[in-house]
């Protein structure tokens, strides 16, 4: 999401335990704000693959999956990739078996048929497979896990140090309670600035006088 007036981009990527799929959205979405994508066009057509979308597709593809990167880890192509290398590409730069399929066949380092049969299948099939199953695990609780954006927290934090944020928003942002979010605070040494009261002396005060001359006679009742 684009804010035109004050210039910033939005880029928000749900969680997900699909770790490699959600590094392809955010590489993805990148593309469309540096490409300036901003879409104009009407729900019905949302479904149509546009030419911006296709670019989208292809930057992320390059960005997270260079074929410099390729030849480095892999040498050469020769049109038969060993599987524990096709393994190996996705557990390095951490890219979906689809992804690690279109890139790796576009380069010439499997066929067109290799690439068919492997688009099809899973991550966790190949970490299984060549025991880095438990790397994959933790690439899952990293990518389920919410994450605040950092400046959007830094300004809480600074606005909670001035006095003018409660800690309850802080907790709200970062998903924890409040608690444990001011905890965390007074570990690091932030606390709220207190509100700088000037003292006022009895001299200082002025003496009101108060005319009840005009008063209405109902209310001197009252007055006495």
């Amino acid at each position: 999401m684009w804010d035109p007036k004050r210039n910033v981009t939005f880029i928000a990527v749900a969680c997900t335990p699909n770790f490699m799929r959600q590094r392809s959205s955010l590489a993805h979405e990148l593309a469309h704000a540096l490409f300036r994508d901003w879409s104009t066009r009407e729900a019905d057509q949302l479904s149509n693959r546009s030419p911006s979308e296709i670019r989208a597709d292809a930057f992320a593809r390059h960005f997270l999956l260079p074929v410099d990167g390729l030849r480095e880890l892999l040498g050469a192509p020769t049109g038969d990739l060993d599987p524990i290398d096709f393994s190996q590409v996705i557990q390095d730069f951490r890219v979906s078996p689809s992804l690690a399929s279109i890139a790796l066949c576009s380069a010439g380092f499997i066929s067109e048929e290799t690439k068919k049969v492997w688009m099809k299948t899973t991550t966790s099939a190949w970490a299984t497979r060549f025991g880095w199953i438990d790397h994959y695990r933790s690439l899952q609780i990293e990518s389920q896990c919410p994450r605040v954006p950092q400046r959007l927290l830094a300004a809480a934090v600074r606005g909670y140090e001035a006095g003018v944020v409660t800690v309850a928003t802080i907790a709200t942002l970062r998903g924890i309670d409040a608690d444990t979010a001011r905890q965390e605070l007074e570990d690091a040494g932030i606390v709220p600035t207190p509100p700088l009261v000037r003292e006022t002396s009895a001299n200082e005060i002025h003496n009101v006088e108060v005319d009840f001359s005009d008063w209405p006679a109902e209310l001197e009742d009252d007055k006495e």
